[in-house]
């Protein structure tokens, strides 16, 4: 029975698409391009990292974070010459800084104002005289109770 788990678990596991012959020699410069290409979006595949992704530019940029880290490169320029190279949206976590501050503090802001608006409406509600039950005259009742029959 673990067999069967643990092999279920690997196949849910997310495939990565590392080839053998990107890998680097050096087991803690690849630990550290395995952490930065997880962080870089496959501009090809859009919300996959590059990482996961076999199309053929996700392979390019994992090669060129090892050739950048090969080259002496930290982690920061490594990420920031390829955000030079390819804008800040090859980031699956944009930082928060700019226009995308916008984009950061519109959600909360918005379930805000929306939390605001239905306080408001049931506050709003809960003080509001009850209407008082409008009786129909007897005409009106003869003729509902005629429309009601047919």
């Amino acid at each position: 029975m673990r067999g069967l788990i643990l092999g279920l678990c690997l196949l849910a596991a997310p495939a990565l698409a590392v080839q053998p012959d990107e890998i680097l020699g050096d087991p803690a410069l690849e630990a550290r391009a395995r952490d930065i290409s997880a962080g870089l979006r496959c501009l090809v595949c859009r919300n996959e990292s590059i990482d996961e992704s076999n199309a053929e530019l996700a392979r390019d940029l994992r090669l060129l974070v090892r050739e950048r880290l090969v080259a002496g490169d930290t982690d920061e320029e490594a990420v920031a010459y390829i955000v030079d190279r390819y804008g800040e949206y090859v980031l699956l976590n944009p930082t928060a800084t700019g226009a995308n501050l916008i984009l950061w503090l519109a959600g909360p802001l918005m379930l805000g104002a929306g939390l605001v608006i239905a306080g408001l409406y049931l506050r709003r509600r809960a003080s509001a005289p009850e209407a008082e039950a409008v009786r129909l005259s007897a005409e009106e009742e003869a003729r509902l109770r005629d429309i009601l029959r047919d």
